[in-house]
């Protein structure tokens, strides 16, 4: 992974035209692999994020013995091996940026006879794991992590995992996720049942590759033992890559711009709640369904913008999409309230801390609290902006240059690539000034 630090002049472009090809959907990528790997037979994804952090996540499924080819770009052809067949790697494996992937990966290796080890970069081994090891704890897995409960992962082999009926503490689509793979693992039954419901992807892609799955939202059982048969996976297009561009269309005059066949999984288009409640003109065309997953054409043109208060029970569904967020309440009349999303001070970055003093270096009054913000709009003036290595602020302030007096320097922005590899190029067809540094 290249870890040399980069940065972006951004600057005022022309309004956004034209229809992008998003690429396709991290968390939808990530778990395709995960799970064709463990499936009976071939699976055939199509639509793969050619991102750092999927590729990692195929990467270590490949060193523990799974057969993964690369026929063209976006697709890739994976020879399962089963539940249980699965080879001890030989040394480390690393996971990139990836928290989705590390959290994941642990639940599948608790249950394996094997020990391994999970490692990440600098920003992944600063991000918190208690929150699955030690459900996984109590689910028989023995797991090592370094001081804090930060990575690495020292996870040693056991065949001796017992399901679990687990209510975590706070909402999370990873947490679940990785109790649910240790519960296929494991004697008799596993049951999640979660404070507020979080995207189900890994249940919809289990029940498509015939595990006998119950789920309903903040809800799944299953039971242990069961096997996976290898079935074609069409991954969607990404809706937290395509949320930049739905707020910079909406705050840039005279844009209009088409997404192509955008994933919707309800448990994640929060942000289209909260944009359509601040006046955004975003409508949905040639709606679908790929592999379970909704998806649809979204056609976004501008639209002046209100400051709201988010309502809390979208905030859980919008997480990833809050650094883009900030830029829109940035630019619309009114403040904007956010609370209740404390998760977002252990994403890549701070992201509460790093978007209030990104938008303060601009100019514009933010307030911060524990859990949230009040953005206050106004002229976004020139400035240097940190990203602190997270991909989703760097791309948030690329678009708060669109709407600048001058020019922002976007610092450390080489993790874009983790997520939205070709970012700048898009972006750059779509109108946005924007080159490298």
């Amino acid at each position: 992974m290249n870890n040399t630090p980069q940065d972006w002049i951004a600057s005022p472009g022309t309004p956004l035209r034209g229809t992008l090809e998003i690429p396709g959907d991290k968390s939808v990528s990530h778990r395709a692999i995960m799970l064709s790997a463990l499936a009976d037979g071939t699976s055939q994804i199509d639509g793969f994020l050619e991102g750092e952090d999927t590729r990692a996540t195929a990467a270590i499924f490949a060193r523990l013995g799974v057969r993964i080819e690369t026929p063209s770009a976006s697709r890739r052809i994976v020879h399962g091996v089963g539940i249980d067949g699965l080879k001890a790697a030989d040394g480390p494996l690393d996971c990139g940026n990836a928290g989705t992937g590390m959290r994941l990966i642990a639940g599948v290796l608790a249950a394996q006879p094997f020990d391994s080890t999970l490692v990440g970069d600098a920003s992944l081994s600063k991000r918190p794991m208690r929150r699955i090891t030690d459900p996984l704890a109590l689910m028989g897995a023995r797991i090592d992590t370094q001081e804090g409960g930060v990575p690495p992962l020292h996870i040693r082999g056991t065949t001796a995992l017992s399901g679990i009926d687990f209510t975590p503490p706070v909402a999370s689509a990873q947490i679940k996720s990785c109790v649910l793979l240790a519960g296929l693992f494991a004697q008799g039954e596993t049951i999640v049942r979660e404070p507020h419901p979080t995207r189900d992807y890994t249940e919809r892609m289990l029940a498509a590759l015939g595990v006998d799955i119950e789920f309903s939202p903040g809800f799944a059982r299953l039971r242990g033992g069961q096997r996976l048969k290898a079935g074609d996976i069409t991954v969607p297009a990404d809706f937290s890559s395509a949320a930049f561009f739905l707020v910079a269309a909406s705050i840039i005059p005279g844009s209009e711009l088409r997404l192509r066949q955008v994933g919707l999984n309800p448990r994640r288009t929060g942000l289209l709640t909260a944009l359509r409640l601040m006046g955004a003109d975003i409508t949905e065309e040639n709606a679908g369904e790929h592999g379970g997953e909704s998806v649809a054409d979204l056609v976004v043109r501008y639209a002046p913008l209100k400051g709201i208060e988010v309502p809390l029970d979208v905030v859980p569904d919008m997480i990833d999409e809050f650094p883009a967020l900030f830029i829109a309440a940035a630019c619309a009349q009114g403040p904007t309230v956010v609370r209740g999303a404390a998760e977002l001070r252990v994403k890549e970055s701070d992201r509460l801390a790093a978007m209030s003093n990104g938008l303060r270096a601009l100019g514009l009054q933010i307030d911060e609290t524990e859990d949230g913000a009040t953005i206050h709009p106004g002229p976004v003036q020139s400035g240097s902006i940190d990203s602190h290595g997270d991909h989703r602020i760097a791309m948030a302030f690329a678009i708060a240059a669109q709407r600048c007096n001058g020019q922002i320097r976007v610092g450390d922005i080489a993790n874009v690539a983790t997520s939205f590899p070709g970012f700048d190029m898009l972006a750059r067809g779509a109108g946005f000034g924007l080159e490298n540094a």
